[in-house]
């Protein structure tokens, strides 16, 4: 596409998806607080909950017993990947039917880069709203749609009018919107720099326009860059139709918590058994480069280790679990484990021992 064409992206975002696909299923969850996520009684965490359940203060990543605490009626489903996957294909099915370039985030999320469709006149708008009239349709939950010029306005869109919603914001009503807009949905921007932009009187896009680029360098190093673009509402990252692997990873939530580093360590054989399982589907198509390490302690504090390695054998995992537990020194409540992986290259050279 030439520099000066305008893109069409649409960003589509499943509204509740796991508890969408539920509710689907069993009409009778449709009135009442739901949650799809782990048991209470084994420390399990919700994956994500219907609207009636987020109005008791519910998100994703919550402890399901807190989110009991705050809603002792919801009602906490196992979940089934499956059944879920099976959807997830059916609305990537219908996206190919506009456009070949599709870049899944994850099952039920994807941006679109329509800019070269000729359905529907070619209007992104419209193919917008047909989109989520036939996934209504067809897979019977809804999406939210968000239509900008570049990727970060689209996805920022697609919340804008959630849930079922469509947010449209043409080339024309780019500068008024990006003014203001907070600086905390600008991805990236966590409590931390959010934190730091309020201590500069920075709320808005409008208020980092303020600083120059290089203030804003100087004082967020190479996202100072990102900033400075976003806030003018400028992003040049293409739809990207394959995306690769960099890591893959176990982990393990434990109903008691282990109380000490041999008790991990205890654990680590079993999760890398099943790190190489997971592994096995990708080795055609990627090397290890690294071994990584993250420890949650019982007060829901984490850290993470990692070393580059193309031998990542039980001895390694031990020594960085034994770096990570020590800089807690606390009961543990979860481990992961995973490989950082790059791109296979059959000539790479296997390190041998010094000693044979």
């Amino acid at each position: 596409m030439s520099a000066t064409k305008q893109r069409k992206i649409i960003h589509c975002d499943c509204d509740c998806f796991f508890a969408a696909v539920e509710m689907r299923d069993n009409p009778a969850l449709r009135d009442i607080p739901i949650a799809v996520g782990g048991a209470s009684d084994r420390r399990g965490v919700i994956s994500t909950c219907n609207y009636l359940a987020r109005s008791y203060g519910i998100h994703s990543a919550m402890a399901t017993a807190q989110a009991v605490k705050l809603c002792p009626a919801l009602k906490v489903i196992p979940g089934n990947m499956g059944k879920y996957r099976d959807a997830s294909s059916q609305i990537m099915a219908i996206y190919r039917d506009y456009t070949e370039l599709i870049e899944p985030l994850s099952l039920d999320e994807a941006y679109l880069d329509v800019s070269e469709s000729r359905m529907h006149g070619g209007s992104a708008t419209l193919i917008a709203e047909d989109i989520r009239r036939r996934v209504s349709e067809t897979v019977g939950i809804t999406i939210s749609a968000g239509v900008a010029p570049n990727k970060f306005l689209a996805k920022i869109a697609s919340d804008w009018n959630k849930p079922d919603g469509l947010c449209v914001i043409t080339p024309s009503e780019v500068e008024a919107f990006v003014l203001q807009l907070p600086v905390n949905k600008i991805f990236g921007v966590g409590k931390v720099t959010a934190a730091k932009l309020k201590q500069m009187g920075i709320e808005t896009c409008a208020d980092i326009r303020e600083l120059t680029l290089a203030q804003l360098v100087n004082r967020f190093g190479r996202f100072g860059k990102r900033l400075f673009e976003l806030s003018q509402g400028i992003d040049e990252r293409p739809v990207k139709v394959s995306r690769d692997r960099k890591s893959i990873s176990v982990e393990h939530t434990y109903s008691i918590d282990l109380p000490d580093l041999a008790s991990c360590i205890e654990k680590l054989p079993s999760l890398l058994d099943e790190l190489e399982q997971r592994f096995s589907k990708h080795r055609d198509t990627r090397d290890i480069a690294g071994a990584v390490v993250k420890l949650k302690f019982h007060d829901f504090n984490q850290t993470t280790v990692e070393q580059k390695s193309i031998e990542c054998s039980l001895q390694l995992y031990e020594k960085l679990c034994q770096e990570a537990w020590h800089r807690g020194e606390k009961a543990v409540r979860l481990i992961g484990i995973g490989y950082r992986l790059e791109p296979h290259n059959p000539q790479q050279v296997v390190q041998l021992p010094l000693l044979d």
